[in-house]
């Protein structure tokens, strides 16, 4: 696919660190805001909102610490409100906590709703214009760049239009450098963006902005549209992530802006680093992106029908609306029930696997796959033991360990919580490991236990954790003789990978499970027999020591 051609800058402000962290179970501490911040500035955000100084002691430290932390190109603003009704803006304490906070930009909302002036904040629409036009005039006197955010706007100009624009009009009078128009509640649709953000842009000269919120899933589809009719400036957070139901999406909002409709936001080598920008949040955040996450997700490029993988494979166009590396993101084909021999070719080729489709041994294997798929697994939420199925039927795996048993001993007292002990015998190179270990569940303890026989031979598994454990019932009629299926996530050094077991005993799955994690581990750092029969005739003694 070709690069279009860009045009028009759209600047992009991001407001993660402060409208992002009102999201429910989202706590930043200062040092994730800094690191964010970085990322941010590295990625070619033009300003990235810190916080609002006066409010909490976190968002002050996060401004006093930037004062050390020069960015490359991005400018930190302070956020707050205007003066408060009755109070002169000289003295009010939300604007001087602005000045102190020592950012060159300072964000302030004022009301442009009049339902939110008489009802809000009890005070006149004349008084509500003063508080507009002093507070940005008293930061505009600090040799402040201002951006006023008119909050409630949309609804306020639907309602009553003119004071809604005569807000706006004081804050021009007043000096303000950016006005950005806010779909606070998130209520309104992209044809109703459209059409006021344009009626806006012929009253006022003053750049516009768009601050759009997602309660009605449209906060990318306004940001859109209000940059068709004018706005050169949009607001939002790194994946969406925000109060109710999030802000718009920066991630979204940039690869359209930019891929789709010919703008200007960020270097091409700075969007091939969008991927890595949105699960570097995410995993700072501790959040879950999903994986139908536009552009990003790790199924955004997946591709499972046999049909679609075949047409795939002749020309990426047929079923992928952009190339996944402009975004940094990568085609993945998935292997399951659904599979031709499309899926399969491309999987071995990921793989570096020589695979002859036309042959009995392809065949073997798509039925081998769609048997074991009947049977509860699950290949395309865990690559990592299709990759070892494939190899095994290769001939290219080297079997570097094998169980000969393990025994879970699990005790409850009435004075302490449940002790679970495992004991694990595996086989390397012909030498018996025979280890025991306490955790905290039985899986838990199995972990410890098979590590403690192979770290020493294995020595990378010290590096692998585990982060993630589902288990699902396969058949719910069945009650407790039900098959499970145990998905595992592990990861190392940043890198993660899947794997599936299958029985009616949910510690045999989880072993299953477990087992394929360490062996899928050991095939990527090549390890191999021949490497490893010094380090176990060494290590054996130790152990069964």
């Amino acid at each position: 696919m070709e690069w279009i051609i860009l045009s028009k800058k759209i600047c992009l402000y991001d407001t993660t660190l402060r409208d992002g962290t009102q999201a429910e179970g989202i706590s930043l501490s200062v040092e994730d805001k800094v690191k964010i911040a970085a990322r941010l500035d590295q990625f070619g955000i033009d300003w990235i909102e810190g916080g609002w100084p006066g409010s909490n002691p976190k968002d002050m430290a996060f401004f006093e610490k930037m004062k050390e932390f020069p960015l490359k190109q991005a400018k930190i603003a302070a956020f707050g409100s205007t003066c408060r009704p009755g109070v002169a803006a000289e003295v009010d304490s939300n604007l001087q906590a602005i000045l102190d906070s020592g950012a060159a930009v300072a964000t302030i909302f004022g009301k442009s709703w009049d339902l939110h002036v008489l009802e809000a904040l009890k005070t006149s629409l004349e008084e509500n214009l003063r508080m507009v036009r002093d507070s940005i005039s008293y930061l505009k006197q600090h040799q402040r760049t201002v951006i006023f955010d008119a909050e409630h706007f949309f609804d306020g100009f639907k309602q009553n239009a003119d004071y809604a624009v005569s807000v706006l009009k004081a804050a021009e009078e007043a000096g303000a450098d950016w006005i950005v128009l806010c779909d606070t509640n998130g209520g309104s649709l992209p044809h109703e963006v459209y059409q006021i953000v344009q009626t806006v842009r012929q009253q006022i000269a003053t750049p516009l902005g768009i601050h759009s919120h997602n309660d009605g899933e449209l906060g990318v589809a306004n940001a859109l549209a209000a940059v068709q009719a004018g706005a050169e400036q949009v607001q939002g957070t790194i994946n969406g992530i925000g109060e109710r139901c999030g802000n718009a999406n920066l991630i979204s909002v940039v690869a359209n802006l930019q891929l789709k409709m010919g703008y200007s936001c960020v270097a091409e080598e700075q969007l091939q680093q969008l991927t890595k920008l949105s699960r570097y949040v995410a995993e700072i955040a501790n959040m879950a992106t999903p994986n139908n996450q536009p552009f990003v997700g790790n199924s955004a490029f997946a591709h499972k029908g046999g049909i679609h993988v075949s047409a795939v494979l002749k020309d990426p166009q047929t079923y992928e609306h952009i190339a996944p590396e402009q975004v940094g993101n990568r085609r993945r084909v998935l292997v399951s029930e659904l599979a031709g021999q499309s899926n399969l070719l491309a999987k071995s080729e990921e793989l570096q696997i020589s695979f002859d489709g036309n042959k009995q041994e392809a065949r073997e294997m798509i039925q081998q796959i769609k048997e074991r798929e009947f049977q509860g697994y699950q290949y395309e939420g865990a690559e990592a033991s299709l990759s070892l199925l494939l190899l095994e039927s290769s001939g290219k795996l080297n079997p570097l360990f094998s169980l000969d048993s393990f025994k879970i001993l699990m005790e409850k007292t009435a004075e302490h919580a449940i002790l679970s002990e495992a004991t694990v015998k595996v086989r390397v190179n012909g030498q018996i490991m025979h280890t025991a270990a306490e955790g905290n569940g039985p899986v838990n303890a199995l972990d410890n236990a098979l590590r403690k026989a192979l770290e020493g031979v294995f020595p990378v598994l010290s590096q692998m954790h585990l982060t993630d454990y589902k288990v699902r019932v396969l058949d719910e009629s069945e009650a407790t003789a039900a098959k499970v299926r145990v998905l595992i996530e592990s990861m190392r050094n940043g890198e993660k990978w899947s794997t599936v077991g299958v029985s009616t005993n949910v510690i045999e799955a989880s072993w299953e499970a477990l087992v394929d994690s360490i062996r899928y581990l050991l095939w990527k750092e090549g390890c191999t027999p021949q490497e490893l029969e010094e380090q176990t005739e060494q290590r054996v003694g130790i152990v069964n020591h």
